[in-house]
């Protein structure tokens, strides 16, 4: 009796253990999603516009860029998943200024880099359904598929072929495209945008995503970059989040994502963080790469695609680790410093670690919004 006693106490430790090691809604005090969120976009909303995610530049920037976009962009999801109105409205406050007296900060519709901002305005649309915000966005949207005046051989190929004449095979690309042209659909439920975004992932995908899962910074950098595979890997997680299940591409992308998801587990750090270079075990702990690994596996364990048990725990694990790098200023630290592509090791192990770059905070407010969906 009391051997069968002592087996179901066994038995039920090992079965709450499990249970609490994928458990993606209740977390420790001061590491929850509503906790760090409301910290995270706090930070954002009292701080200036930055310079490619330095919010401690040395000039004044001259326009939006994108890691501004990305976490703006994570802070109006926060507030939806909150219901924080209040909130939300702080966020839209922050871009009325654009329409008048810093008009000028707006991007220059001509580069992926700068064609995201349409998302920001897009979500303001979806969120308050005033239609200004709404033809801002489109702007960007629809100018990443009408070739430009003056625009070279090779991106006039890629226009004929039905992509973006932005297209580069760079691994970012697939965050800065996907989200502008899903973010167009959501706001307007024309399924031209989902289908390009869908049509341009297959096209990375089948272009240079490796054998192990993968994917090089590009081409010509044959690195496997943490944030450059952290765009790729929430570019699908996002795309397939709003693609509908009709989509002919979705199971290629669906595909594609699995390989990656897989992979990422492999490389994950006993203490739940990734590398700057994944598969390199010299190279150091990353906290923008683990933010955005992490919102990946969230998004795939809470809509069914990836396994509770290996996944769940991986994404509470990444999510645990990141909020030992916050720090007393509500500032994320050990994010890579902005990363052109270079054929060098060297490059990718040596760049700065930034503190508060948006870079990090931005996919933190992702995981945030993501564990509260």
């Amino acid at each position: 009796m009391r051997t069968r006693i002592l087996l179901i106490m066994i038995m039920t430790v090992f079965f709450v253990t499990c249970q609490s090691n994928t458990d993606l809604e209740h977390f420790p005090e001061g590491k929850s999603p509503e906790e760090i969120g409301l910290r995270i976009a706090e930070k954002f909303l009292s701080t200036s516009h930055s310079q490619y995610g330095d919010t401690r530049p040395s000039e004044p920037p001259t326009q939006i860029t994108y890691p501004d976009v990305c976490a703006w962009l994570g802070g109006m999801w926060f507030a939806e998943t909150t219901k924080d109105t209040a909130l939300l409205g702080r966020f839209k406050a922050r871009f009325q200024p654009l329409f008048n007296e810093e008009k000028n900060m707006l991007p220059v519709p001509n580069h992926v880099d700068n064609n995201v901002f349409g998302s920001v305005p897009l979500e303001l649309y979806r969120q308050t359904g005033e239609s200004r915000y709404l033809e801002l966005g489109l702007e960007y949207a629809d100018s990443q598929w009408v070739l430009p005046e003056g625009a070279t051989s090779e991106q006039k190929q890629w226009a004929d072929e039905g992509y973006s004449w932005q297209t580069r095979i760079w691994i970012d690309d697939m965050f800065m495209i996907t989200a502008v042209q899903s973010q167009a659909f959501l706001a307007t439920d024309d399924p031209k945008y989902i289908d390009r975004a869908a049509k341009e992932m297959v096209l990375y995908l089948d272009e240079i995503q490796l054998k192990n899962g993968l994917f090089y910074h590009s081409p010509e950098a044959p690195f496997c970059w943490g944030r450059g595979n952290g765009w790729m890997a929430v570019g699908m997680a996002e795309l397939l989040r709003i693609l509908p299940v009709e989509n002919p591409n979705r199971q290629r992308i669906m595909q594609g994502y699995h390989k990656m998801m897989a992979a990422l587990l492999k490389y994950q750090e006993a203490d739940g963080m990734w590398r700057q270079i994944i598969d390199d075990e010299e190279a150091w702990e990353e906290t923008s790469a683990t933010a955005m690994f992490t919102y990946a596996m969230i998004t795939g364990v809470k809509n069914g695609w990836l396994n509770k048990g290996r996944f769940g725990t991986a994404a509470r694990k990444g999510w645990l680790a990141l909020t030992t790098y916050i720090n007393a200023d509500d500032e994320l630290t050990d994010v890579c410093a902005g990363t052109n592509i270079k054929n060098s090791r060297d490059h990718y192990m040596n760049r700065p670690r930034i503190v508060g770059d948006l870079h990090g905070q931005a996919p933190l407010l992702w995981c945030a919004a993501a564990l509260l969906r």
